[in-house]
């Protein structure tokens, strides 16, 4: 007997399917069909979902109206990107439908998407660091400041400018600091430019200024963002390992769930080549 929740999205002819809870089980009515108890409810308030997971309204009614047991097998393969959807989910990653490019060709790449405001960021920041101490030499490790939401783009600018003034290191760890512990946010070009001079990195607070309008930083910003809309990424921190793989905590439950997930992909990917 199968258990599903089907839920239809707002102006859309897209239905979001999973299994339903226990609770759920009992407490809806039963439609039978092709000898399978299939639950329907509406959720009108979920916003969004993976597109692996996301299935034509036409084609599924008449999946589940197809009578006898072929139409049960039929409606099985249907579901098959779903279930392998839940497995990856259970197993702390989703794995891409079309992998993306990396920088580095030669090596396994564990990119992290963050945003310098973000707390979660500043949380995982020791774990992550941690990890850089022990990874394998076949491991790059990159980092992407997507502006997902316009009030981020200052700290976009401001990492991508460190980034082209090779200053990175320098103020990194720093800028974290001042926003989290010392509840600064450094949101304006003008604050941002005085506290980069105030490191006495060897570059001035104009220079840093311009260098976040510079071509440099516009380009790194675009692709960014495409590198964001390529993993399907909403929010931060993500990971992605190798091109083809997402975690984070949503998905690996914890710091040292997402630790696991790297390191158990990274080792496939290796091995793979």
């Amino acid at each position: 007997m199968i258990c599903l929740i089907f839920s239809q999205f707002p102006q859309s002819n897209l239905l979001f399917v999973r299994l339903c809870t226990k609770a759920e089980r009992s407490a809806f009515p039963i439609n039978n069909l092709d000898n399978s108890a299939v639950y329907l409810t509406e959720e009108m308030k979920m916003k969004k979902t993976e597109p692996s997971m996301q299935i034509n309204r036409r084609k599924l009614i008449k999946t589940l109206a197809g009578g006898s047991a072929l139409g049960t097998a039929s409606m099985l393969g249907a579901l098959t990107p779903l279930t392998n959807a839940l497995a990856q989910s259970r197993q702390g990653y989703r794995e891409l439908t079309t992998p993306m490019l990396t920088d580095d060709r030669t090596s396994v790449e564990v990119l992290e998407f963050f945003w310098f405001g973000c707390p979660h960021c500043f949380a995982f920041e020791p774990t992550i660091i941690q990890w850089q101490k022990t990874k394998p030499e076949y491991v790059s490790f990159v980092r992407e400041a997507p502006p997902l939401n316009p009030g981020w783009e200052p700290h976009s600018r401001m990492f991508y400018a460190a980034q082209a003034l090779g200053i990175t290191d320098g103020m990194f760890d720093q800028t974290f600091d001042q926003i989290h512990k010392k509840r600064q946010p450094l949101r304006s070009p003008k604050n941002i430019g005085k506290f980069v001079e105030s490191l006495d990195l060897g570059v001035s607070a104009d220079k840093f200024v311009s260098t976040m309008n510079s071509f440099a930083v516009e380009s790194a910003l675009k692709k960014s963002m495409l590198r964001a809309h390529q993993t399907g990424i909403t929010g931060v921190p993500s990971l992605v390992i190798n091109g083809k793989y997402v975690t984070g905590n949503s998905l690996a439950g914890s710091h040292e769930g997402i630790i696991q997930v790297i390191n158990e992909l990274a080792e496939r990917e290796h091995n793979a080549v």
